[in-house]
């Protein structure tokens, strides 16, 4: 399942592949795949790690699940397919931009223009069944993408985790604050920016101004 992820990511995550737990994982995920209709796409499982190398990492965002909807999910958390017409949160997510950077509201919401720049599009847990929200979570994809986290915490330095939401809010324990850029706001989904947990946080143009002030280059958004 993890056979053609990127070296730079294999070596730091080869441990993982060999326990007992992911192992059980990945006999799950095939079982799934052979026997329901699921998402993303078996070679986009990954495509987090295979668009965004660890050696170019400057920003981590963490979802929860790939969208269940058809043809939407593309392994890439929030991010969708050319084409495919934009869930609420990612619509919020794009106004937010619109707004802090004084952008053009994208015209496509698949978000590998980020990921080839050094966004980690992270979700906790990377596949689902067709219609079925959090059918495959609490079968190890957590413990994977925690240790993914706490890797990238360790390994690296001045990464900005962009934390969204409760959920996001949640693996904050496992990131040293002291050596990485942390940003927390609301949810983009429209339950919690409708609220005013969302809009105006300006975490676009926060992340940028940090990734300047280290000599990065910053995100095109």
């Amino acid at each position: 399942m993890h056979k053609n992820l990127s070296e730079s990511w294999a070596t730091i995550l080869q441990t993982e592949f060999e326990k007992p737990y992911f192992k059980e994982l990945t006999s799950f995920v095939k079982s799934e795949y052979k026997n329901h209709n699921c998402y993303p796409k078996e070679k986009n499982i990954f495509a987090a790690f295979d668009f965004c190398s660890f050696d170019d990492l400057k920003v981590v965002i963490i979802g929860q699940d790939p969208y269940h909807g058809e043809n939407q999910a593309n392994g890439l958390c929030f991010s969708v397919k050319d084409g495919v017409s934009h869930p609420p949160s990612l619509r919020n997510i794009f106004k937010e931009i619109a707004t802090d950077l004084d952008n053009e509201y994208p015209k496509s919401g698949n978000l590998e223009r980020w990921a080839k720049q050094g966004v980690l599009l992270l979700n906790a847990t990377l596949t689902v069944r067709a219609h079925e929200a959090g059918s495959h979570q609490k079968q190890g994809w957590e413990t994977f993408t925690d240790t993914v986290i706490k890797q990238i915490s360790d390994t690296a330095e001045n990464v900005v985790f962009l934390l969204w939401g409760g959920f996001a809010k949640k693996k904050v324990k496992l990131i040293d604050k002291k050596k990485h850029y942390i940003l927390e706001s609301g949810h983009p989904s429209p339950l919690s920016a409708n609220r005013g947990y969302w809009f105006g946080n300006e975490h676009f143009s926060k992340t940028n101004l940090f990734l300047k002030g280290i000599g990065e280059e910053p995100i095109e958004w």
